[in-house]
């Protein structure tokens, strides 16, 4: 193989900027996916990107400044719920969607945090969780909720941050307390026995 910069019996162009950092992010997700936060290290993070620690303490201080990032930029987005007609399918389509976020690899990931994090890192990773997946989802709860309420199925006074904060404990207590996961079948009989009684008019 050639190319430009190539000569023979010479090492393969070393990766820089944007490509060397996604290589230590995908290093380091598929380090937390394997072993956990407890196991992974910076050590094993640099083999995986074929890279020293160096390049990974120039841009992050520690192995918590740099696992926040992996779930930052690795948890997908919740995208927008196309409304279904009714509050019971919005929001049974909304946690669906949810879990499929806690099955991906940075949602594995990010449950590997939840259950082996230290006190001292829980403040950091907590500020990562809401903002990644708690404030997201409270949004589009309230969006649902708000378009129930001008559809009809939804009580007018059903907006408080209370009943918005339902679906979201009561998916990570489950997540974080149980370590189970949320068949398809228990979803529809939360929003069901739950939440469809408590916002319906």
């Amino acid at each position: 193989m050639t190319g430009p910069g190539w000569t023979e019996g010479s090492a393969p162009a070393r990766r820089r900027g944007p490509e060397l950092e996604r290589a230590i992010l995908d290093a380091a997700l598929e380090q937390l996916v394997s072993v956990g936060w407890n196991a992974l290290t910076m050590e094993a993070v640099a083999a995986g990107a074929r890279t020293g620690k160096a390049a990974l303490y120039r841009r992050w201080s520690s192995k918590a400044d740099l696992v926040a990032e992996v779930l930052r930029q690795g948890l997908p987005g919740l995208g927008e719920v196309p409304d279904r007609g009714s509050i019971r399918e919005d929001l049974y389509r909304l946690c669906v969607r949810m879990c499929d976020v806690m099955r991906s690899r940075a949602g594995v990931a990010l449950r590997a945090v939840l259950h082996e994090c230290d006190p001292v890192h829980a403040d950091l990773f907590r500020e990562v969780i809401w903002k990644g997946l708690h404030e997201p989802a409270h949004e589009v709860i309230r969006e649902l909720v708000l378009r129930g309420i001008e559809r009809g199925d939804v009580r007018p006074d059903a907006t408080s941050p209370l009943i918005i904060d339902v679906i979201p404990a009561m998916l990570m207590y489950r997540a974080k307390v149980c370590g189970s996961e949320w068949p398809d079948r228990e979803i529809a009989e939360m929003i069901d026995g739950l939440m469809v009684p408590m916002l319906r008019p």
